[in-house]
């Protein structure tokens, strides 16, 4: 698991060490602060939709997935995939990401989301059993999924909102 440590808004993000358990140290970074997540768009992001997740590849350049998702009580967004594709790789080297949450009845209805990720979870167990949350969660959770979940190599992020806009009214 990488650990993410820090108080306020200045963190160490790092590998946890075997030798003393102290995250090995990348640089500190200031993140910006989480925004709060407005009655409304709670409602809309607790449903079942899919999202396109934006990364930024080590260029600068732009990259977009659809993933499954789910909003945490704590106001943090978790993803999970195989661990051997580009955008987890683009997450780790450029935490800073996007989401567009669509309307699965309308798909000019949507809320977008600028995050950081805050929590990388590599411990293959943890991430496996996120997998399998979000199948249930999407209705997708039947036994060879589970079982195709559980034998790969998965990887999840947790993400701060630090910023919120919708176009549900639009």
């Amino acid at each position: 698991m990488v650990a993410v440590a820090g108080t306020g808004s200045k963190v160490t993000i790092g590998p946890i060490s075997a030798a003393d358990g102290s995250p090995d140290t990348i640089e500190p970074m200031d993140l910006p602060p989480a925004v709060p997540i407005p009655p409304a768009l709670r409602q809309f992001l607790e449903a079942p939709s899919y999202a396109v997740l934006s990364t930024l590849g080590v260029d600068g350049t732009p990259h977009q997935a659809v993933v499954w998702y789910r909003l945490d009580d704590d106001d943090r967004v978790l993803v999970n995939s195989s661990a051997g594709r580009r955008w987890p790789a683009e997450l780790r080297a450029d935490s800073r990401c996007a989401l567009a949450v669509i309307d699965r009845h309308d798909p000019f209805a949507w809320v977008g989301v600028q995050g950081i990720v805050e929590t990388v979870v590599d411990d293959v167990e943890t991430a496996r059993d996120d997998i399998v949350a979000l199948a249930e969660r999407y209705g997708e959770a039947t036994d060879s999924s589970i079982a195709r979940f559980r034998s790969q190599p998965r990887i999840s992020f947790r993400i701060r909102v630090v910023g919120i806009h919708d176009h549900l009214e639009d």
